[in-house]
């Protein structure tokens, strides 16, 4: 029996008995999959209930795949017996995330019919809190356990302290013994430190005497260079004070008449300034209304310019699409001709639409250059500003009538809104215009995939019927050579040897090539694969058959009549040679013709079954029937030994 720990944590569980107040308990949850193998491979779920605390507190639950089906009818479950242990452990998951919050959603509750906790069975149920309803998504039944069981336990919970124990005892031991090695080491270290400190200390004394011996000397030495230094510093400071005395009483005097003239200037000034308060204030009117105006350009301009790089982005996409598909599918040029059209139209709104861009950025730039001629002139006039003050009574009246002209400027700008509105619209059904091309071309782009995949399965299947053609022309040209043989064969009949005695040609392979039987009345001779299949080929002849491809019986063969002791040496050295294999002995022709393929004909059943086909029937000669008495002799018959 093996068993696999799937899940043993601590867990916060509200403890509920008879009579009594709720209280909280930490509980160890042991989840155990336990897999028997006899008689019966099954497995079982086990869950265990432990108290760290208290060490007789345990309570067990297993449950087989049966008892699984009973809850699953009970409590309305809709999961396996294979899922239901993960499924479980992810509620008490959900228990662990919620148990550290005042008001948690998911609970472990423990509830007991006593009101103690002693040997009696208990019920653990996973509940999920809600304003209107506490839901029980699971309840478990738990068994106490019993002596047996608590004895087994402790005992497996005493055998883990001490290997617990053992594994820290040697723990302890390699730490103390790597220690006790590093100390020793850094003793010796220290001890080599130390007299290396007491070097040092030695070296370092010699040096600093002999420093001090040195600076002193400096130091005198700098001390008379440095009192001549400064009696001659002292000496060119008188001299550089008297100088700057002089400058300076020359530049008060200089000031002086500055400050003279500067007044003169700021009572100029300051009559400018109060005209210029005036034009200013006008001037800031007739501003806010401009950058009003500019602002709301600018908004029109950055909107307009992002829907161009859109739609420029987008047609650029789609005219390398468009160019794609012109030159892979010829056949669907007049549909893209009606489509080409309208992508012409929407680049004529385009186009319209890049114009009107210029002549707003063109007029943008005018305003702004208007602004910095503005905005020049508002500096040069900040300061005539306190003028103005004066001046604004009289004015009162002049800005009457500027506000009926920014109500005529408002209108205006209304108008202007609803030509841009109207643009908008425009742009709106271009791009829809450019949406159902865009559908459009895919809806190609997936024929033409469509069409490619068609092409490409009759190109492989035309290679097959290429491969197959070519296999059937060789067989064709080996089966019109065996008939030439054969007809070759019936001609040198003709001039056959007495009857009764037997005759065999040789071909140019060394075998014989068909023995023919007059004595029994078989006119036809026997097929050259006959040869082949009875008959090895010699060893001194293979060299010469791997040169023809095709066993043939050529014109100028000489028969060669046998007497009994070259038929005997015949037969043995045919019989001497191993027998051709099925796929062993290439019968003459090229390898390439006997691979097997899933399509092609099987390479036994050439000799009978393409000779009896239809298409080869007008290519064959005819044979004679035989007589009902006359029996096929075997060849050793024949030959004696």
């Amino acid at each position: 029996m093996a068993a696999e720990s799937l899940f043993n944590r601590p867990l916060c569980v509200q403890l509920r008995c008879q009579g009594c107040e709720e209280r909280k308990l930490n509980v160890r949850v042991n989840i155990e999959l336990l897999s028997i193998s006899n008689p019966v491979h099954k497995k079982d779920l086990a869950v265990r209930l432990t108290d760290d605390t208290d060490p007789f507190f345990l309570y067990n639950l297993v449950i087989s795949e049966e008892d699984f089906q009973s809850l699953k009818s009970q409590q309305g479950l809709l999961v396996d017996f294979s899922a239901f242990p993960q499924k479980f452990i992810d509620l008490l998951q959900q228990c662990i995330q919620e148990q550290n919050k005042d008001i948690p959603r998911f609970l472990l509750q423990l509830v007991s019919s006593a009101p103690v906790l002693d040997h009696t069975p208990v019920s653990l149920n996973v509940v999920e809190t809600n304003p209107f309803k506490h839901l029980t998504h699971l309840s478990l039944k738990f068994l106490p356990g019993n002596d047996a069981e608590i004895k087994k336990f402790l005992a497996s919970c005493l055998k883990c302290l001490k290997e617990d124990k053992m594994m820290l005892e040697e723990k302890l031991r390699k730490t103390e013994e790597n220690l006790s090695r590093q100390l020793s080491y850094t003793q010796q270290n220290l001890s080599e430190k130390s007299r290396e400190l007491d070097k040092l200390k030695n070296e370092w004394t010699s040096y600093t005497t002999a420093l001090t011996n040195k600076h002193t000397q400096e130091l005198t030495n700098e001390k008379e260079r440095a009192l001549q230094a400064q009696a001659q510093y002292q000496q060119q400071h008188e001299q550089q004070k008297k100088e700057l005395e002089n400058l300076h009483q020359k530049s008060i005097q200089q000031l002086q008449n500055r400050l003279s003239e500067l007044e003169v200037i700021n009572k100029d000034l300051t009559e400018r300034r109060y005209k210029g308060d005036s034009t200013v204030r006008e001037l800031k009117a007739k501003l806010s209304g401009i950058e009003d105006e500019c602002q709301r350009t600018k908004q029109e301009v950055l909107s307009l310019r992002r829907e161009n790089t859109t739609l420029d982005a987008e047609c650029h996409e789609k005219e390398k699409l468009i160019n794609q598909l012109q030159t892979r599918v010829a056949v669907l040029e007049q549909e893209i001709k009606d489509k080409d059209q309208l992508v012409i139209r929407t680049k004529e709104v385009l186009d319209a639409t890049q114009e009107q861009k210029v002549i707003l950025e063109e007029s943008t730039e005018k305003k702004q250059s208007h602004i910095e001629k503005l905005e020049t002139t508002i500096k040069s006039l900040s300061a005539e500003l306190l003028k103005a003050n004066e001046i604004i009574k009289k004015l009162q009246g002049d800005l009457k009538t500027l506000m009926s002209k920014l109500k005529l400027k408002n209108t205006v700008t209304i108008q202007q809104e609803k030509l841009l509105a109207e643009k908008e619209e425009r742009l709106q059904k271009e791009q829809r215009e450019l949406q159902e091309t865009g559908q459009s071309l895919r809806m190609k782009e997936q024929e033409v995939c469509k069409l490619q995949e068609q092409l490409e399965t009759t190109i492989q299947k035309l290679e097959e019927s290429k491969q197959l053609l070519k296999t059937n022309e060789n067989v064709i040209t080996w089966l019109n050579k065996q008939l030439n043989e054969i007809q070759m064969a019936k001609k040198l009949e003709t001039s056959a040897p007495p009857h009764g005695a037997v005759r065999t040609v040789l071909s140019p392979h060394g075998l014989p090539d068909r023995p023919s039987f007059p004595s029994s009345g078989i006119s036809h001779p026997l097929s050259p694969l006959y040869a082949f299949q009875n008959l090895a080929e010699p060893a001194h002849n293979r060299t010469v058959s791997s040169q023809y491809p095709v066993p043939k019986v050529p014109c100028n063969t000489q028969l060669s009549k046998m007497n009994p002791c070259s038929s005997v040496q015949t037969v043995a050295a045919a019989s001497s040679q191993p027998a051709n294999k099925e796929n062993g002995d290439n019968l003459g022709l090229e390898s390439k013709y006997f691979k097997k393929k899933d399509d092609s004909i099987p390479l036994r059943g050439l000799s009978q079954n393409t000779l009896n086909s239809e298409y080869l029937k007008p290519y064959l000669p005819t044979k004679a029937q035989p007589s009902p008495k006359a029996a096929v002799t075997p060849a050793s018959a024949y030959f004696p030994g």
